[in-house]
């Protein structure tokens, strides 16, 4: 004798049921790690080995980049970032990457930031931890977060100079911070 069948539609609703994460945090639209909602709770540790937290940031614009030594779009946009790191930063902005790098690569990081000339705070994250946070799936992941700490924009995949959105956004952030 068979055991009897389930309709699909039930099938379905349990194994999604199953992807919702823990406790519930994601079935709120309001925690998700997207624009208009606060940025997450997030600390590494620096390649100087200081703990710095997008907590201790706030009151700061900030361009937080998750990123890896293997990544070939990382590696193309870091020389942009560099560059606006050296325009924005007199002006508030704090540019963070982070390294998803293993442990046993952190002679690699060391390597790709001397490469790249690299003078923007780098975090190292060998645990991913921040891509379980903003919940990234790929590589490079980039979030312009306001002084307020809400998130503004985001974007999976590569950050290209010239792309008229992310540059609009990033200058009225800046803007916002200088603001009396």
């Amino acid at each position: 004798m068979r055991p009897p069948r389930l309709p699909l539609t039930l099938l379905l609703s349990l194994a999604l049921a199953g992807c919702q994460g823990g406790e519930g945090t994601w079935r709120d639209p309001s925690a998700r790690p997207d624009p208009g909602n606060p940025a997450p709770a997030f600390e590494a540790t620096s390649l100087a080995g200081e703990s710095i937290s997008l907590a201790s940031l706030r009151g700061s614009p900030v361009l937080l980049n998750l990123w890896a030594t293997w990544c070939t779009p990382c590696r193309k946009e870091t020389p942009y970032l560099q560059r606006l790191h050296e325009r924005f930063g007199g002006r508030g902005l704090k540019v963070v990457g982070v390294s998803v790098d293993s442990r046993a690569a952190r002679e690699d990081v060391d390597d790709f930031v001397a490469e790249f000339g690299v003078t923007y705070a780098i975090l190292h994250d060998p645990q991913m931890a921040s891509m379980d946070v903003f919940r990234v799936l790929g590589l490079p992941a980039t979030y312009l977060i306001g002084s307020d700490g809400v998130i503004r924009w985001k974007r999976m995949g590569e950050v290209r100079e010239g792309d008229a959105e992310f540059e609009r956004v990033l200058e009225e952030l800046v803007a916002e911070a200088e603001a009396p």
